[in-house]
């Protein structure tokens, strides 16, 4: 028997990769944050000039980090976009979505999100 409610589209070949971090708040939504990117270029060339946190007290600190922000700064746009959420049990690091060609974590970007975990322990 065929489904009553079909889905308009199949299964999708795309991931993203979570962080956690274990850490409980008072405060959720002081650690709340996303980078807001400055780029340059159009399309397939656009390339990343400045990043800047928005969100909670947490951004400020991250906002302080300018060797992370240069880090940042080198990845492409899709890997500079960073977001991070508390859940109920810690606080998840998270990018976009992306499809199983170009899903990976290199050295240098495991490396920015270990330095937002640290500031995230540490706050």
């Amino acid at each position: 028997m065929q489904d009553p409610n079909p889905l308009p589209w199949g299964a999708q070949d795309r991931f993203q990769a979570h962080f956690i971090v274990r850490k409980q708040t008072e405060a959720p939504l002081d650690l709340t944050a996303r980078t807001i990117l400055k780029t340059s270029g159009y399309f397939g060339s656009k390339k990343v000039t400045n990043v800047a946190w928005q969100g909670g007290k947490i951004a400020n600190t991250l906002n302080d980090d300018t060797v992370l922000n240069d880090l940042i700064a080198q990845q492409s746009v899709d890997d500079a976009t960073i977001t991070i959420d508390p859940t109920s049990k810690g606080v998840r690091i998270y990018g976009k979505w992306k499809n199983s060609f170009n899903f990976k974590v290199s050295k240098e970007q495991f490396e920015i999100l270990d330095k937002i975990a640290g500031h995230i322990k540490t706050f």
